[in-house]
């Protein structure tokens, strides 16, 4: 009995070991973090639940936002419909045609989703742990039920700790322009690369309408996309709505730019969130430089 026991223990080592190795770098679970960190942080200070739990959380239950759940119902977190009166959606999970939450935005979802933690019993214990402690949450979270996967924490550990999400953690404000875009129901879908964030132009877009529909002034965004505020915005380009970076994200270390067939030093500055003129300082060219297609670019 005791060679078959350990026996059993080797094997389930092993299988756990196999499992955290599973888990590669997904660009998608990136884009999700980088667009929904700061309504996450925000949760985390007015509700206490960890950023990252409630990010790894997210990420997992709606496929990185696609799933049909989230598609359909802005659901990002599976809460069912238990004591719901708001609009629902139905789909088969533990068993076929369940009725699940559905939300006008996924702000509502991100909201609900602390107000299940916080005001059910169930979950009470958690809140006496430590926001920095995200491994007492996930392993808290599943012996409280919250999942039927028997991997459930330590998916929602492998994620957090792939993707760095406890710096979070310890965040004390958040990108508030980010949470009223998500709050209002993504009026037009805004990316996050570099520290910054974009949105494409639309046809007819000029600064002036974005502007009132992104909340920052016409000056201000022309100045960012270091254009004039009157100039004429070409559907597709892709407009900044904060100041751009020096260079380009850590990850473009040692991995230059192509130059490509009808792009300019402006277009490649405005790809990378990089300012212009830094664009041309990283590769020691004059502002005059004609630069030709197969050229090589820093952009880091």
């Amino acid at each position: 009995m005791k060679r078959t026991l350990f026996s059993l223990y080797i094997a389930i080592a092993f299988g756990s070991s196999a499992a955290a190795q599973s888990m590669v770098w997904n660009q998608r679970y990136q884009d999700y973090f980088d667009t929904y960190k700061d309504v996450a942080i925000e949760q985390m200070i007015k509700h206490k639940i960890p950023a990252s739990i409630t990010l790894a959380q997210g990420v997992l239950e709606s496929g990185a936002g696609r799933s049909e759940l989230a598609t359909k119902g802005k659901n990002h977190f599976g809460i069912k419909c238990n004591g719901w009166t708001g609009r629902r959606t139905y789909h088969d999970d533990d068993e076929r045609g369940e009725c699940f939450r559905a939300y006008d935005t996924v702000y509502q979802s991100y909201e609900d989703h602390s107000a299940f933690l916080t005001g059910s019993q169930r979950y009470s214990r958690l809140f006496s742990l430590k926001l920095t402690d995200y491994k007492g949450w996930a392993r808290g979270l599943k012996a409280c039920g919250y999942a039927t996967s028997p991997t459930y924490a330590s998916k929602l550990i492998q994620i957090i700790e792939l993707y760095k999400l406890y710096r979070y953690d310890t965040a004390k404000g958040y990108d508030a322009f980010q949470t009223r875009q998500i709050e209002q129901g993504d009026l037009r879908h805004v990316y996050a690369f570099n520290d910054n964030y974009y949105v494409y132009a639309k046809r007819g877009d000029t600064y002036r309408s974005l502007s009132e529909e992104v909340g920052v002034s016409r000056r201000k965004l022309a100045k960012y996309n270091e254009r004039d505020k009157n100039d004429v915005l070409e559907e597709g380009e892709i407009v900044w709505l904060k100041k751009k970076a020096r260079k380009a994200p850590k990850d473009f270390k040692g991995r230059p730019h192509r130059v490509a067939p009808g792009e300019s030093m402006y277009l490649i500055a405005q790809k990378y969130g990089i300012r212009v003129k830094y664009l041309y300082k990283m590769n020691d060219l004059n502002p005059d430089y004609q630069i030709r297609v197969g050229d090589l670019l820093r952009v880091r």
